[in-house]
């Protein structure tokens, strides 16, 4: 009977707020007051004053990640090259690269240059001798031949190179 009683206008308000949304309803009973005013002003100055000193925050953290990682970097360069200090100053590693660069030997040391050591008999070529052998080729004779012959042929380049050269 409670319902009966209540005006007709007050049950069609009620009709008219639960058809609206939530948020529209909330916004229409929203009162600004001074001190919310003046409350949300505050956070809007504290945004703008505070958004640049973070932004300022931000770019040199990145700076100083990127600067570690410069420093870590470095660090790791002085480490390899003191590593290689402490091998040049091992006299058994200083004659090692003077043996391997510089082909230097001690007198009277034997020393055998391999050139071109992917030339070398291996399984059904020629046995190995233990005997010096000479050439009977004529190298200028070659060397002009091979003039001669890349000057004067009507062979595509592609059919000149060595096996060597070819991909």
């Amino acid at each position: 009977m409670a319902r009966a009683s209540r005006p007709l206008r007050e049950r069609a308000r009620e009709t008219d707020v639960a058809e609206e949304p939530r948020a529209a309803a909330w916004l229409r009973n929203f009162r600004l007051s001074g001190f919310a005013l003046s409350m949300l002003l505050l956070v809007v100055a504290a945004l703008v004053v505070l958004a640049p000193s973070l932004k300022t925050f931000v770019e040199q953290q990145q700076q100083i990640a990127q600067l570690r990682a410069e420093v870590e970097a470095a660090q790791t360069d002085v480490d390899d090259l003191n590593a290689e200090i402490d091998r040049w100053s091992d006299p058994a590693y200083i004659e090692a690269q003077a043996r391997d660069r510089l082909y230097y030997v001690y007198p009277g040391d034997i020393t055998f240059l391999v050139i071109g050591d992917d030339d070398l008999p291996g399984e059904g070529g020629l046995p190995i001798s233990d005997e010096i052998q000479t050439t009977q080729v004529d190298w200028v004779r070659a060397l002009l031949s091979t003039v001669y012959e890349a000057g004067l042929t009507d062979a595509a380049p592609a059919q000149l190179e060595s096996p060597e050269q070819g991909g």
